[in-house]
């Protein structure tokens, strides 16, 4: 299946998730390694999308004509219209998305990133959404907006108190005063 109209897509951000990074190029054909955090080997169909981060808020479709899944955050793309590595080298380095229904299919239940999203809850009380995840070598902070201010929660053994996928609630115990940091600001 072939898509010649090329178009950049203004959509608010929400309605796309950030995957990853087009992080080099392999081989003389134009293809991409696609650095993800989706938590699993992924091997996208012909003919499905991704969407390139061109300018802020503002993602170019491209549509994968093979891939090949490499490692767990690793799959090798070749995209339509993209046969040589000095094509390549203009997508190097840029943000891949997809968009959140997209995301929810592929990305892996125990995947940190498959958060976002989901309501934090402490001892039933709502605390916020999952705006971002950001991954650290040793630990994983999840990001809300609480009082107009972005708290950052870090979560680990100390902290999480379980996660229910169906209700798409992380139930936490925070540390005493953690939340007076962010909004006694």
């Amino acid at each position: 299946m072939l898509h010649a109209n090329k178009h950049l897509v203004l959509q608010p951000m929400s309605d796309y998730i950030n995957i990853g990074k087009l992080a080099a190029v392999f081989g003389v054909t134009g293809e991409l390694i696609l650095k993800h955090a989706l938590g699993k080997k992924i091997s996208f169909k012909p003919g499905e999308a991704i969407f390139v981060e061109e300018k802020k808020d503002a993602y170019l479709p491209y549509f994968v004509t093979s891939a090949k899944a490499k490692t767990e955050d690793e799959t090798i793309l070749q995209i339509e219209d993209i046969d040589s590595r000095e094509k390549a080298m203009i997508l190097l380095r840029k943000q891949v998305w997809l968009p959140q229904e997209d995301f929810r299919k592929m990305v892996a239940k125990n995947s940190p990133i498959g958060l976002l999203g989901y309501t934090i809850l402490e001892e039933g009380t709502a605390l916020g959404i999952i705006e971002e995840v950001i991954e650290q070598p040793h630990q994983v902070l999840l990001s809300f907006i609480k009082e107009e201010k972005e708290v950052l929660i870090p979560l680990h053994d100390a902290t999480l108190v379980n996660i229910d996928h169906k209700k798409k609630e992380v139930h936490v115990v925070l540390p005493d005063g953690l939340l007076d940091v962010y909004l006694n600001v």
